[in-house]
């Protein structure tokens, strides 16, 4: 039991929680032809097939670019999930006519393409100018055409400036494009916080403690950090102003642990000033707010709906530790979650659909599941590899990243909302866990 709360709460010595070890633990130039969903197929039949053809580009330095926007692109809707991604046919060009070149919709259709995207790069006035056509294959119907523009420096910018666009035109939803992932790691032999962009890639230390710091946590519009802070020698919640980098903290006595965002002004976080650990809802200048449990057990790991009206969180008021929901604005409970030896970490879809958790089960093994809001659905997403913790989904919710230490170190991964596609995030020394996904 002992290795297990190790483990989940990243190392952080026993003594701490022992109470939790008992019975619980750039901008854009043109706009689209259409600013609405277009619905290239129906929801959940199948992946978008895209040909994403090869940039067009005149000159050395554009050819250059644009050899690097190809990459950033395909990597990018790739990473997305979405799309079944094929090579542009060798016919994909029709020059039978002299007066102008064509694409040949019949020959993307052929091959089964649903969606065909291709562009060319410009340089003017030291500017990179990428402007990309997207069609409908079946209907030869234009979809969208727009003008990205940057600098030299800032090709995944661009790239991934239409690969947003092109995923809510697609499917009406958010991307993960954009958004950036917090997470902490010990590879300077201390436990700080970094972040890094969706896809692994720029890795930045948020906090330089040399100390212990733990369960971060980014708010919706990105703007404030939460987390936990050992240097003083207690557990302090800190909320972090990244864009001032000012740093507000909760100056109760007592254990502070395992902040969420309930909104860009509320945070809620577990606090025992009180004598027992209960949770509470905290500002950004780091006064409190309110109380949301009231309970003679321990209640810990809050998790928000995305409308905030609902809260998910642990609980060991039933004897082990299960997932519960509350209702905010009422004060209901109910239990969500009744198989499973241990559970924890609740994450809220994006959707507000589904929530996945840590289990501890009866076979020791360490695994991630999701669970439906009303308790139906329950499905195991990690299996005989290891042990498997802190979900935390994309803000499209087709993805969640979560720690595993499949390869003998704690490291992070990503899998798709149905446990395929498992695969490490980044490279990088020591161990990392306790991943957060920002919501933009």
């Amino acid at each position: 039991m002992v290795r297990f709360f190790k483990h989940v709460f990243s190392g952080i010595f026993v003594a701490l929680f022992f109470l939790l070890v008992f019975p619980l633990h750039l901008c854009a130039g043109e706009t689209g032809e259409t600013g609405e969903y277009i619905a290239i197929r129906k929801e959940g039949s199948g992946n978008i097939v895209l040909v994403l053809d090869k940039l067009h580009a005149d000159g050395k330095k554009e050819s250059r670019f644009g050899q690097g926007l190809d990459t950033v692109m395909h990597d990018g809707l790739d990473f997305a999930g979405i799309f079944s991604m094929l090579p542009p046919p060798l016919n994909i060009m029709d020059n039978s006519d002299k007066k102008s070149v064509v694409i040949n919709f019949g020959a993307l259709t052929s091959v089964g393409a649903e969606v065909y995207a291709g562009g060319t790069v410009t340089i003017k006035s030291g500017m990179i100018n990428l402007d990309m056509s997207v069609y409908e294959t079946a209907g030869s119907r234009l979809l969208l055409r727009k003008t990205y523009t940057g600098k030299e420096d800032e090709l995944r910018s661009i790239g991934h400036a239409f690969c947003a666009d092109l995923v809510a035109l697609l499917t009406g939803k958010s991307s993960v494009f954009g958004s950036k992932i917090v997470f902490v790691s010990n590879n300077t032999g201390y436990k700080e916080i970094y972040q890094c962009d969706f896809d692994g890639y720029g890795v930045e230390q948020l906090t330089n403690s040399r100390s212990i710091t733990m369960n971060p946590s980014l708010s919706p519009d990105g703007r404030h950090l939460a987390y936990i802070d050992f240097s003083s020698g207690r557990s302090v919640l800190r909320i972090q102003n990244l864009g001032e980098r000012k740093t507000a903290s909760v100056g109760n006595s007592g254990v502070s642990i395992d902040p969420a965002w309930r909104s860009g002004s509320e945070v809620a976080a577990t606090l025992s000033f009180d004598g027992n650990q209960q949770i509470y809802l905290v500002k950004t200048d780091g006064t409190l707010s309110r109380r949301l449990t009231n309970s003679r057990s321990i209640d810990i790991s809050p998790a928000f709906s995305p409308d905030g009206s609902k809260m998910a969180f642990v609980s060991s008021r039933n004897g082990l530790p299960q997932i519960f929901i509350q209702d905010i604005q009422s004060g209901q409970v109910k239990r969500l979650t009744f198989s499973g030896r241990y559970n924890t970490q609740p994450s809220w879809s994006p959707a507000g659909d589904k929530i996945a958790y840590t289990t501890w089960e009866k076979n020791g093994e360490i695994n991630i599941f999701t669970v439906s809001a009303d308790g139906s659905g329950l499905m195991q997403l990690t299996r005989r590899c290891g042990e498997n913790i802190c979900p935390s989904w994309s803000p499209d919710g087709q993805m969640i990243v979560f720690s595993s230490n499949r390869s003998g170190k704690q490291k992070l991964y990503t899998m798709d909302s149905k446990g395929d596609k498992q695969r490490a995030l980044l490279q990088v020394d020591g161990q990392q866990t306790q991943p957060s996904w920002s919501l933009r």
